[in-house]
């Protein structure tokens, strides 16, 4: 078989994973979809938090804001750890009250209001929005450079392996 076929198979057969897994993992209510049920541990979870935290639009990001800034940088490293573990401490005692898994659920059973609830669905598309656009562009960075490495490693083989034929 030639290479394209091998290709087709082995992602057909990842697509079925990735399928079974779901269909076998299929959340059952609203409850185990937001917070597995309760089921996670406290150390579990703030790991996904710090996971969270350490993506790439953050790392990347205030590793670039100190580089480029120095120390006076650094101010937005604490500012963004501080106002996440603030935003943290003082949003999710309300909404576990409230029973709401969302921020515009919140505000919307909060304030009584559906416009309210709609501000804060707008704002919370364009936060995320945002947001993803700039994971999109640290992971657009972060393979750009490895591929470059890659590409320069396989430049470097080829014409060694050359060399080495003449």
């Amino acid at each position: 078989m030639d290479v394209q076929t091998w290709t087709y198979i082995i992602v057909g057969i990842t697509f079925l994973i990735y399928i079974s897994i779901a269909i076998w993992s299929k959340a059952s209510s609203t409850n185990e979809f937001y917070i597995a049920g309760k089921g996670v541990s406290p150390l579990a979870n703030g790991m996904a938090t710090a996971a969270d935290w350490m993506s790439a639009a953050s790392f990347i990001s205030m590793a670039g804001i100190i580089a480029f800034a120095g120390y006076d940088g650094s101010v937005y490293l604490m500012g963004w750890t501080g106002g996440y573990v603030l935003l943290a401490l003082l949003l999710a005692p309300y909404l576990r009250k409230f029973g709401k898994f969302t921020v515009p659920d919140f505000i919307g059973e909060r304030y009584y209001s559906t416009q309210a609830r709609l501000v804060a669905v707008f704002c919370a598309l364009a936060v995320s929005f945002t947001y993803v656009a700039g994971q999109m562009r640290g992971v657009g960075i972060v393979f750009s450079r490895f591929g470059r490495m890659l590409s320069n490693c396989s430049t470097q083989f080829l014409f060694h392996s050359r060399v080495a034929q003449i």
